[in-house]
């Protein structure tokens, strides 16, 4: 107990880090994944398309590629190119990876609500930006919880994927601490950790749940 006790400390100090990596990421790719999502549904055709392509590719390679490439091969671009620290790198390559997934989930949530809502918003003389407030929106936070739930989930798993930058996560303060002393009882310290941000997210979600469920159709 004394041994396990000894290492939360350093742990803490990695969960630290996995932590602020999964707010950040949050705070930044889920209004950029809703701004995204609108501009998929848009009838210019060319905005469209190019959200759409920008949703493949950021869905279509792994994340620690996209995070590889910021880190190592963009201030090699011409024009753009510029050397970003270890940490900002992570959270542009994780903000711009989870607003694709998060797009593809407000699209289908918006696309799922019918359409005589909004012709009944536009007989009550709402604008479009006043239908998506206050009659879209909420219907479709109602419904996306779930995937959304999931793909939080998963976010914070893939945080440990930073260990690639030579950043202190949790899983990197476990492994160092296996690597000192020979044994793998850090890192089942370090799945406890996850297992409990894990429970908190779940549970934050289903208090969701049962608070959007009053727009039950």
């Amino acid at each position: 107990m004394d041994y396990i006790l000894s290492m939360l400390a350093p742990l803490w100090q990695g969960a630290t880090v996995t932590l602020k990596l999964f707010f950040i990421t949050l705070a930044v790719s889920l209004p950029l994944g809703l701004a995204l999502a609108l501009l998929r549904i848009s009838h210019f055709r060319a905005v469209s398309v190019t959200v759409n392509g920008y949703i493949w590719l950021m869905r279509g390679t792994p994340l620690m590629l996209q995070m590889l490439f910021i880190y190592f091969a963009l201030p090699f671009v011409p024009v753009i190119g510029v050397k970003l620290p270890d940490f900002p790198a992570a959270i542009v390559a994780f903000s711009l990876n989870y607003a694709a997934y998060f797009a593809e989930i407000f699209r289908a949530g918006i696309q799922s609500i019918g359409k005589g809502q909004y012709e009944g918003a536009k007989v009550l003389g709402l604008t479009y930006a006043q239908t998506m407030r206050r009659i879209i929106l909420p219907q479709m936070i109602k419904r996306i919880l779930p995937p959304m739930s999931n793909e939080t989930i998963t976010l914070v798993k893939d945080t440990s994927l930073i260990y690639v930058l030579a950043l202190n996560d949790l899983l990197r303060a476990a492994r160092n601490i296996v690597q000192r002393d020979f044994t793998t009882t850090p890192f089942l310290v370090a799945a406890a950790f996850y297992l409990i941000m894990t429970l908190l997210l779940t549970w934050g979600f289903q208090r969701l749940e049962k608070k959007y469920a009053v727009y039950d159709d």
